[in-house]
């Protein structure tokens, strides 16, 4: 049951644990591009610009919203742009299991932040691959990977 000793759990959940889960997950999507030549813009959070750095954005409101911009991909086919879609899942999956496996063998202790930092990822992974259009032209990384494999690049968001 959720009590008022909760509530210092839940906004270290929300305003730490969420975001760093969000940032992952775009970094994944980073780094693929970036291996493929791509170029990318990546915002953390919506509203107010606080800084900004190269192609890194990050907004006041940093805990609701994240998303990357790719321009474009030097290595330019179906698979780098599956690739480049599933980049987020992977690294929120990678993650999880360094996390884990470091639990596992001892080096850290098991915590709450260490479960709410694997249940975010695992909603991260699981709503980044149901393929459903967000609206027009920002579907999810499902949809995208989905569009790729079945239609192309002429298809892609990315093109």
């Amino acid at each position: 049951m959720f009590g008022w000793s909760d509530i210092p759990s839940a906004i270290w959940a929300f305003f730490i644990v969420l975001p760093l889960v969000s940032f992952i997950h775009e970094l994944g999507h980073y780094a693929v591009t970036r291996l493929f030549g791509g170029k990318i813009s990546l915002t953390i959070g919506r509203g107010k610009l606080l800084f900004k750095l190269g192609g890194f954005e990050l907004r006041r409101v940093y805990f609701v919203d994240s998303f990357c911009q790719i321009k474009e991909l030097k290595v330019s086919n179906r698979l780098t742009h599956a690739l480049v879609y599933l980049g987020g899942p992977l690294f929120n999956l990678l993650t999880i299991v360094i996390v884990n496996s470091l639990i596992h063998a001892g080096v850290i202790e098991p915590h709450m932040v260490f479960y709410q930092f694997a249940y975010f990822s695992l909603y991260f992974i699981f709503f980044a691959l149901i393929p459903i259009e967000f609206g027009k032209g920002y579907p999810s990384d499902g949809k995208a990977l989905y569009d790729v494999l079945k239609y192309g690049t002429d298809k892609d968001p990315l093109e």
